[in-house]
C-alpha cells in the first residue's frame, strides 16, 4: 500500500434502501477484480449520518497505471456482468476526491475478512480540510508535527495523511472534483460515543484550533462504519500509523 502514490476517496449517493444491496454486490464481486489488476482496496465505509451514502477507497502505483487499471477493469468481463446491477443502487457516483498521501495507512501483511466473517468494527472518520492551493504541503507538515500528536493524545490513532493530486484526471469516464485543494486525514475509534469524546476535547484544544482557523473554510468530518471486508475495519487496535456509470 505505501508504494501506491495516488489514491481516491468516493462517495456514492445511492437510491433509498439500497445500500446494503450495494455493499453485499461490491464485497462479493468487485475486490479481488481490481486487486489482481494492481489496484489496491483499503476500505469500504456506510456513512453513519447519511442511510444511502456508501463510501469507499481505492488507490494506484501512479497516474498512468491508474488509467490502465481502470480501462482494464471497466471494459472487462466483472463490471460488464454486474454493472447494471451496481448502477441501479445509484443517484451519482460523481462525488471523487483524488488524493496523494503524505503519510499512506500502513495495511500490508493485513488478512482481508472473507465473506462470511466477523470481526470487531470500529468506527473511522474521514476529516475533509479546504486548503489554499500553496499552503497544502506546509499545513500537511504542521499537522503532523503539531496537531497529530494531540489528536493521538486525545485517543485518535492517525491512519492516514492526504493532499490533493493535482494531476489531470487520466479515466475521464469517471469524473473527480476538479478545482479544489484539500487535505484529508483519517482516524479510527472503538466506537461512537469514542469518537464524540475525541470530537469535544478536539475542539477545546488550542493547537488543534489554530491549525483549523489556518484552513480556507470549516471542515467536513465524515463518520465511516468499515463493511464486512475492509481492510481498515478493526483499525482503532489493530493499525499503528507509519455510483459508477463507466
Amino acid at each position: 500500500m505505501s508504494a501506491h502514490a495516488v489514491f481516491e476517496l468516493r462517495q456514492y449517493t445511492l437510491r433509498p434502501g439500497q445500500r446494503e444491496r450495494l455493499v453485499e454486490l461490491f464485497e462479493r464481486e468487485f475486490i479481488e477484480p481490481q486487486e489482481a489488476l494492481g489496484m489496491a482496496m483499503p476500505g469500504q465505509f456506510r456513512d453513519l449520518d447519511d442511510p444511502d451514502r456508501f463510501v469507499w477507497l481505492r488507490s494506484f502505483p501512479d497516474m498512468p497505471a491508474r488509467a490502465a487499471a481502470l480501462a482494464a477493469f471497466y471494459d472487462g468481463p466483472v463490471w460488464r456482468a454486474h454493472r447494471e446491477a451496481a448502477n441501479a443502487t445509484m443517484l451519482d457516483s460523481d462525488d471523487v476526491l483524488l488524493l496523494r498521501p503524505t503519510q499512506p495507512f500502513a495495511v500490508q501483511g493485513m488478512p482481508r475478512p472473507g465473506l462470511g466473517e466477523r470481526s470487531p468494527a470500529g468506527l473511522l472518520s474521514a476529516t475533509i480540510c479546504p486548503v489554499p492551493p500553496s499552503a497544502a504541503v506546509p499545513l500537511a507538515r504542521s499537522f503532523d508535527t503539531q496537531v497529530r500528536p494531540v489528536l493521538e493524545r486525545l485517543g485518535a490513532p492517525v491512519l492516514g495523511q492526504f493532499v490533493t493530486e493535482p494531476a489531470r484526471n487520466t479515466f475521464p469516464r469517471l469524473p473527480v472534483r476538479e478545482g479544489e485543494s484539500v487535505f484529508v486525514w483519517f482516524a479510527a475509534f472503538a466506537d461512537a460515543a469514542a469518537q464524540a469524546r475525541h470530537r469535544a476535547a478536539a475542539a477545546a484544544d488550542p493547537i488543534v484550533q489554530a491549525w483549523v482557523h489556518r484552513l480556507e473554510a470549516l471542515p467536513e468530518t465524515l463518520r465511516l462504519a468499515p463493511t464486512p471486508r475492509s481492510l481498515l475495519r478493526g483499525a482503532s487496535s489493530s493499525i499503528t500509523t507509519a455510483g459508477e456509470h463507466a
